[in-house]
């Protein structure tokens, strides 16, 4: 009966691209914090490309087909996201043409028993019409005291809108 050797059981890894640098060229699949966005070509080390990168499915190898696959999707995105500024600034003029008014439980001095905060901002303009996360609105601390104040509201982290805040003793208090 003929002995079966065994091979060495290593597989030859098949050779990754390298890059100008000496590195191994990527296209990244999904964004990678510290390396780049989704559809950059990166150049990394050989160590990070096949023990991170490939394995995880964040990257793939970048052959021309890829290239010329990301850049006909980068076009279509860039539109889309055009859209979507525009229709961001038009919000903001909107916001900024739009003022809020809030009733609060205030002393006589105009101190607010509580205060204002980016709940009551958001809710204030959702009853306007308007939908924004509490997160989109920059206050400089809670407002505490009756008052006009103009609040930041960042749409996008090159859209900000200047909303007008009015702080108003509530209506059973008034009329004491």
């Amino acid at each position: 009966m003929p002995v079966k050797t065994k091979s060495s059981g290593r597989r030859r890894a098949k050779r990754l691209p390298k890059g100008p640098n000496g590195g191994i060229e990527l296209l990244l699949i999904h964004s990678v914090d510290q390396l780049g966005k989704q559809g950059d070509v990166v150049e990394v080390k050989p160590g990070y490309a096949n023990n991170y990168l490939l394995p995880q499915g964040l990257a793939t190898i970048a052959t021309d087909h890829h290239k010329r696959m990301v850049e006909t999707h980068r076009e279509k995105l860039e539109e889309i996201e055009n859209e979507r500024l525009a229709e961001l600034r038009k919000l903001a003029d909107a916001i900024g043409k739009q003022s809020v008014t809030i009733e609060s439980n205030a002393n006589d001095e105009g101190q607010l028993y509580g205060s204002v905060n980016q709940v009551d901002i958001a809710a204030g303009l959702k009853a306007h019409g308007f939908t924004v996360s509490t997160a989109q609105i920059h206050l400089e601390g809670t407002l505490k005291e009756l008052g006009l104040y103009n609040v930041a509201v960042r749409l996008h982290p090159t859209i900000d809108a200047e909303l007008k805040v009015w702080v108003v003793p509530s209506v059973d208090q008034a009329g004491q």
